[in-house]
């Protein structure tokens, strides 16, 4: 064991091969069963020999762009831990600031809402959502059946009751309707030079067209049918589309549109309210 490298050692060694720090410790502490902390406190003890061969993979894998969460196999999302594989997108802290839109607006029903979650690859949103709003009947869907696997037992693992259904879209909803849609979508343009940058994720979740407006606009096109009265849509979109986003919804009849910012006071949702039907 004495010939073994040392923690510290191969944490130098990451560093020199292009992997952060950070990245490396967590890499590290997967590996051996423990916490970061116990990593950096730590770095004179030696690696086991029989954990070097999957450490240097990770090392050259990370290298290479691969998402820390694919090595590790998960990655945390407001407060819960969720298992990711290369079928989902990594939950990205962005989209935490829809599902607390969400979650403002279902503080306002008395009873049990309706939620849709479309396109929920590792289920983040709907897991989410269901976790803080225990009364919502939440459901998700994808058109990826791998992507549902991880989901429902994202789902399982945590005990959350969220149903989900594989569908393109809207198109296995038939006649049901929603307090609540909400939706991550591909909004990447094909041409996108950030696309190089996201490589080992799936290039259907995250590209939509020339513009990368093609998703945002069928579900904002289809909504219609399938909210309710009073009901809203909200959306994450790139920083630069939210005055497209905001025009579609006006041009499909939405009410009381507003656009929300991220952590990084980038404006990354985009939302609004089914109007209500008055009568005399």
């Amino acid at each position: 064991m004495s010939g073994c490298p040392t923690l510290g050692a191969l944490l130098d060694q990451a560093k020199t091969s292009g992997v952060s720090r950070s990245d490396a410790q967590y890499l590290l502490a997967h590996l051996l069963g423990k916490s970061r902390t116990w990593v950096i406190a730590h770095s004179e003890a030696p690696l086991p020999e029989e954990l070097l061969p999957p450490w240097n993979m990770h090392i050259q894998s990370r290298a290479k762009g691969v998402p820390l969460a694919y090595l590790v196999g998960c990655k945390e999302f407001f407060s819960l831990n969720l298992h990711v594989s290369a079928h989902v997108l990594v939950p990205r802290p962005e989209t935490e600031s829809l599902v607390q839109w969400a979650l403002e607006i279902l503080q306002r029903h008395p009873h049990s809402p309706r939620v849709l979650d479309l396109g929920t690859g590792s289920g983040a949103i709907a897991l989410a959502i269901q976790q803080a709003c225990p009364t919502a009947k939440v459901l998700a869907t994808d058109v990826s059946a791998a992507a549902l696997d991880v989901a429902r037992a994202n789902a399982q693992r945590l005990r959350l009751p969220v149903e989900f259904e594989l569908s393109d879209w809207w198109q296995s909803l038939g006649q049901q309707r929603f307090d609540v849609i909400v939706s991550n979508p591909p909004y990447v343009a094909e041409n996108d030079p950030h696309l190089l940058d996201l490589r080992h994720e799936p290039l259907h979740a995250l590209v939509s067209g020339p513009d990368g407006l093609h998703a945002l606009n069928h579900l904002i096109a289809c909504a219609p049918q399938y909210v309710v009265e009073g009901g809203w849509l909200l959306l994450e979109h790139g920083y630069n589309q939210a005055q497209d986003v905001q025009f579609a919804l006006r041009s499909a009849g939405f009410e009381a549109i507003e656009t929300r910012t991220d952590l990084a006071d980038v404006p990354r949702c985009t939302g609004g309210q089914w109007p209500y039907t008055h009568s005399s």
